[in-house]
């Protein structure tokens, strides 16, 4: 007697492995933040450490403009996926979520997911369930960049405007990438008969192109690099003469060779642990 399974049930088996059940999303009204691990129970919530938007300075343009953004989006306007692009450090991501805690004091309803790029595959499914929800959702990829990714820059297209199936309301992509359009430039793109290669080059053009609000973070320069450093100095009461936090600090982003609102973060660190001071924003 033939014992083996029915084929019809080993292929619903198969088919509910290659489509898991949709994520998860019973947590999303706990917490205001959360990483998308579709490995790991799916949403985990994220305990978000940035600056105080008005400590994120020398960005007063970017900061308006991804303020504005973000408070229509929250107040169910219409709003732009935003593409911050530039220098390594120049704050994008702390702003991105600054702007994001500010505006979700008075809107809780405001969620921030962030999706890392090694689960892009998951973000269909993902943005599937957020669609149903009552929340508004910013969908946050970090360091964006489809250098031999078509199968990332496929996963992501759902989450941005255009084809047959437009864009949620509920959601908008906010991405950083050091590169302004995602991708470095090669030869190739201006070689006419390397076909595969100008189609894949055209593709992830367009898909920058879906980011309507477009900003630009750049090198600062020796005064703005020494107001930010200022800044956090006196926010945390740091206990040293004007002159030599100058000095000191100058000195510390010439060994690092960078001006950045990084560099100057990391030298208020190590400061402040020589002094024994604490780095408390006081929110």
């Amino acid at each position: 007697m033939d014992e083996s399974p029915d084929p019809l049930a080993r292929i619903a088996d198969a088919l509910e492995r290659l489509s898991p059940p949709p994520p998860d999303l019973s947590g999303l009204a706990g917490a205001g933040a959360f990483v998308w691990r579709p490995g790991a129970g799916g949403l985990v919530p994220a305990a978000v450490r940035s600056p105080p938007l008005d400590l994120i300075l020398e960005v007063e343009r970017q900061k308006g403009a991804l303020l504005a953004n973000t408070r229509r989006f929250a107040a169910g306007g219409p709003a732009n996926n935003a593409l911050l692009w530039g220098s390594r450090g120049a704050g994008k991501s702390a702003l991105l979520k600054a702007v994001h805690a500010t505006v979700a004091a008075g809107t809780p309803a405001l969620k921030l997911i962030e999706a890392p790029r090694e689960d892009f595959a998951a973000i269909p499914s993902l943005l599937a369930a957020l669609e149903r929800t009552p929340f508004r959702i910013i969908l946050f990829v970090d360091d964006l960049s489809f250098e031999g990714g078509e199968a990332a820059m496929k996963a992501l297209k759902p989450a941005l405007d255009g084809g047959l199936a437009a864009q949620a309301s509920n959601i908008v992509v906010y991405a950083t990438s050091n590169r302004r359009h995602l991708v470095s430039r090669d030869a190739r793109e201006n070689d006419a008969n390397d076909l595969h290669w100008s189609d894949t080059a055209e593709e992830r053009l367009a898909l920058a192109d879906r980011f309507g609000l477009w900003l630009g973070f750049h090198p600062l320069d020796q005064d703005g690099y020494l107001r930010i450093v200022t800044s956090y100095a006196t926010r945390f009461k740091l206990d040293i003469a004007p002159d030599v936090l100058r000095r000191r600090a100058l000195q510390w982003s010439m060994e690092r060779a960078a001006r950045s609102g990084r560099t100057a973060w990391q030298f208020i660190v190590a400061l402040a642990g020589e002094l024994g001071a604490s780095l408390d924003f006081g929110e």
